[in-house]
């Protein structure tokens, strides 16, 4: 039986990304790709199997979102009632790279208010979720889709990227509030990319640094922090308004969140005098860049993504967990309130080796699972550095105690709403759970 006190957030998240190619005619739906829709119970029994207590997860916004005002609760009905039953903690993924049909792409003005109408709607229709993440990668998201062309819109320009930043950063601050209404002490969990350019020439250090600075954007303007002179006028070059800019500066909600980061072995880049990039490897790391985003905003952090291949050898994935626990463990030494760390994802994923730019159906053994759900070598690794770690993380941390509400601290917010207990739900165009 899992402890009734939150302690240290152990956490992994099933893959929901969403996002369109081809011109918008090819949905890249990870849930549908890695098996979920058929083996979601499954899926929540290896959660419980390994000892994960948080789960980062959401329902597939492309089927649940149908129209403005208009919702398909059906697949969320059953997943999320189960997961409350279980005692799996949601932090609860709303948008996760991609928008409904009927919506189009990140270029929408209208996608920030409708989004967060669904975003009240949800937290109105499971009032016992607390945690979420509205907007997940908010940066990663306008790069792919509005300036390296790979997904949804697929437009490569600073201008569009602008446009898509703002529109996803006010999504999620709206979202935000719209939430809060319902749940005054909700939490957001922001999940952002944690990025690192190092130029390769003294010739490229000018481009490094304007990357260095835009790596900042997104949660510069979630956070209501006044950007670098040169990202200002970048901004205001590309489209940004002054009121859009003091909309996000006089919507502070700061103090609400935690900022959730991740980190790849892609997060690093070597950068060309000429503005091309290219991987790097990881030279920094996770503590380091860490240090950089801690610095700025001085909020709590959690490690919210992390995974690596498991290679030839079998146990490079292991190896890596241990490196990436190392680097939180050496955060907190250093005085940082770090409150969590994930695996990301429970199984493996499809086409990541292409960025879902391909529909190729390759899988990634990047999950703590195999897609026949299966543990692998890191999920038993994992299960394992939880139960060693658990009990002594909050007599020997710095503020790892999130105060999120257990079902005993607040009963009234468990009772099963009267949709869940008699009503019938609408047919999902998610697949049904057969089994």
């Amino acid at each position: 039986m899992a402890s009734d006190q939150p302690g240290f957030i152990f956490a992994t998240g099933i893959e929901n990304s969403n996002p369109t190619i081809d011109g918008g005619r090819v949905r890249m739906d990870e849930m549908e790709k890695c098996g979920h829709y058929r083996y979601w119970r499954r899926d929540f029994d290896l959660v419980q199997e390994i000892g994960i207590r948080y789960l980062r997860y959401g329902p597939p916004l492309h089927t649940t979102l149908l129209g403005a005002g208009r919702y398909d609760w059906s697949f969320a009905d059953e997943t999320f009632l189960d997961l409350r039953r279980r005692g799996i903690v949601a932090i609860v993924d709303l948008c996760h790279f991609g928008l409904p049909d009927f919506l189009g792409n990140f270029q929408n003005p209208d996608f920030p208010t409708i989004f967060a109408a669904y975003a009240g709607a949800f937290a109105r229709r499971y009032p016992w979720i607390q945690l979420y993440t509205p907007v997940n990668e908010m940066s990663i998201c306008a790069l792919f889709s509005a300036l390296y062309g790979w997904w949804n819109e697929q437009l490569r320009s600073d201008r569009a990227f602008v446009t898509a930043l703002k529109h996803l950063v006010k999504a999620n601050l709206l979202a935000m509030r719209a939430i809060l209404e319902v749940r005054p002490d909700a939490l957001f969990i922001q999940s952002e990319s944690s990025e690192y350019f190092h130029a390769k020439t003294p010739a490229a250090i000018g481009p490094a640094e304007t990357m260095n600075a835009r790596r900042f954007l997104s949660l510069d303007l979630n956070y209501g922090r006044r950007v670098d002179s040169t990202m200002y006028e970048y901004l205001l070059d590309n489209g940004m308004t002054r009121d859009e800019y003091h909309f996000f500066l006089n919507n502070n909600l700061k103090h609400h969140c935690i900022m959730g980061n991740d980190y790849y072995q892609t997060n690093e880049h070597h950068v060309d005098a000429d503005g091309s990039t290219g991987p790097s490897g990881e030279i920094f790391g996770y503590a380091v860049i860490t240090h950089q985003y801690y610095n700025r905003y001085r909020l709590p952090v959690m490690h919210t993504e992390t995974n690596l291949c498991q290679g030839p050898c079998h146990d490079e994935a292991v190896r890596w967990l241990r490196k990436e626990w190392a680097n939180v463990l050496r955060v907190r030494n250093n005085g940082v309130p770090i409150v969590g760390f994930t695996w990301y994802s429970l199984t493996d994923q499809v086409d990541w080796d292409s960025a879902l730019r391909e529909n190729n159906g390759n899988v990634n053994a990047l999950g703590l699972a195999d897609l026949d759900r299966n543990l692998r070598l890191v999920g038993h690794a994992y299960r394992d550095l939880i139960r060693d770690w658990t009990d002594v993380l909050p007599t020997q941390s710095v503020c790892l105690q999130v105060p999120v509400a257990l079902n005993q601290d607040y009963p009234e917010l468990y009772i099963p709403p009267p949709h869940l207990a008699n009503e019938t739900a609408e047919a999902t165009s998610a697949p049904k759970n057969t089994e």
